[in-house]
Parts: C-alpha cells; sequence; structure tokens
C-alpha cells in the first residue's frame, strides 16, 4: 500500500478477472477504489460487495471506447473520491481467428477496447486527476505475455497488447522525473472467465475438447498451472506502493515462466 491511505485508485473493468482481484486488493490495502464496468448490475454488486468489507468504494457504468464515457467517469471518480492517483488500465477482450477471415468490426473493436481506451483513460487521469501537479501517481496498464510475442489466431489481441506496451515505455519516459510511474504487467494463462471463453474458442477451432485445450496450455508453462488473478493483482499491489517508485516504462511477465523475455 502506499504510504497514504487516502490514495484513490480507478480500475477499469472492476467487476470480473483480474480486475476484480486488483480492486479486492487493493482495497484491503487501505486505499479507496473507484471501478467501472458496461453493467449496472455488476457495478452494483462488486461495490455493495466491497463496502460490505468495509472498504471505501464506488463506482459507475462506463464504456471505456468511449471518450465521453472516460471523461464522465474520471470526473465522477473525483467528485466523489476528490482525487485519483493509480489508474488501473484493465478492461479488455479477447479475439481472433483466422487472420484472412478477420472482420473489420472485430479488428477495430478489440483496438478500441483493449489499446485505445487505455490512452482515452491515460489522458484523462493526467489531465482531471493532476497527478503531476501532485508529484505522486501511478498508472499501470494490464497488458500480456501476448504484447511481447505473437499469438496464434490472436493477432487483433496480440497488436493491441504490444500496442500497450509500447504506449507504457514511452510514457513511462515521459513521466519519469515527475513522481508518477507507468508500467505494464504481462500476465500469461490467468484463470478467468475470459480465459475460459479463449479455451472455447480454440476448442471449436482445432474440433478437440476444453479439456484438451487446457491440458496443452498447461503443458507450455513451466510452473505447469495458469496463474492466479490474486497473483496478478498482488503485482499491481507492489507496484503502486512507495517502494516501487524506481519502477518505469518496464512491462513485467508474471507468467509461470512461460515467457523469459
Amino acid at each position: 500500500m502506499a504510504d497514504n491511505g487516502q490514495h484513490v485508485a480507478l480500475i477499469t473493468g472492476g467487476t470480473s478477472g483480474i480486475g476484480l482481484a486488483v480492486a479486492e486488493t487493493l482495497a484491503a490495502s487501505g486505499l479507496k477504489v473507484f471501478i467501472c464496468s458496461r453493467t449496472k448490475e455488476a457495478v452494483d454488486e462488486t461495490v455493495g460487495k466491497l463496502r460490505a468489507n468495509d472498504y471505501q468504494a464506488d463506482g459507475v457504468v462506463a464504456d471505456v471506447r468511449r471518450p465521453e464515457d472516460v471523461q464522465r467517469l474520471v470526473g465522477t471518480a473525483v467528485e466523489r473520491f476528490g482525487q485519483v492517483d493509480i489508474l488501473v488500465n484493465n478492461a479488455g477482450r479477447s479475439g481472433g481467428g483466422i487472420t484472412a477471415e478477420i472482420a473489420d468490426e472485430l479488428w477495430y473493436d478489440v483496438i478500441d477496447t483493449n489499446l485505445n481506451s487505455v490512452f482515452l483513460m491515460t489522458r484523462e487521469v493526467l489531465r482531471t486527476g493532476k497527478l503531476v501537479e501532485r508529484g505522486w501517481g501511478r498508472i499501470v496498464n494490464i497488458a500480456s505475455t501476448g504484447g511481447k510475442q505473437g499469438v496464434v489466431l490472436g493477432a487483433p489481441y496480440s497488436a493491441s497488447k504490444h500496442g500497450v506496451i509500447g504506449f507504457t515505455k514511452a510514457l513511462g519516459l515521459e513521466l519519469a522525473k515527475t513522481g508518477v510511474t507507468v508500467n505494464a504487467v504481462c500476465p500469461g494463462y490467468v484463470e478467468t472467465p475470459m480465459a475460459q471463453r479463449v479455451r472455447q474458442g480454440y476448442a471449436a477451432h482445432f474440433d478437440t475438447s476444453e479439456d484438451a485445450i487446457l491440458e496443452r496450455f498447461q503443458a507450455k508453462i513451466p510452473l505447469g498451472r495458469y496463474s492466479t488473478t490474486e497473483e496478478v493483482a498482488g503485482l499491481v499491489d507492489y507496484l503502486v506502493t512507495d517502494a516501487a517508485a524506481p519502477i518505469t516504462a518496464q512491462a513485467i511477465n508474471i507468467c509461470g515462466g512461460l515467457g523469459n523475455y
């Protein structure tokens, strides 16, 4: 946790998978957390669950692909909690297939959801959250090991995550002397609802079972298993501390040895 327990963390896609684990972990560390999702029920349920644990939490419905939603999201977080100190760009989607058959809509939606949203959210938090002016801030982008190497049948996804890593490194260097760090966390295989959908897609493509795909994936991981959402959230939790101040413009793998680059 950052030394100042009043720090406010804004987490996109904070109602399931890695985003939910990050929200729970940062709240448990004493931060105020503000989440968003595209579904009101999911936001209400997650905020209710966090508050039931006596955490300071709030959230709104927002589609981070839309600039007007991004502006309203960040504005509401600042209005309700006074500031935003930490941004976790977690919202994302899978997407791919045989590249020659990928529809324009799929390509653009993956790029909008995974990459353009990171730019829109980061720009708005820098403008409205005034991290640079206060001399302290943390931006953590949830990328992927697929942002460092190609993902078979995942060209849109892999391209978007490579973009997130490039953006992270450039902005981290730009803000290096300001007290605001910018890093990417690169999970490998993590057990989430999205991971299940990905296995379903591969199983359909290769005409095999989801269990067979899971076995194939686990065999590729030196650790022999998927990472958990809590393990990914633990790395985010560390990166937002004062102890992590010298870590910036980095893309850090958390993948059971899947990628050592």
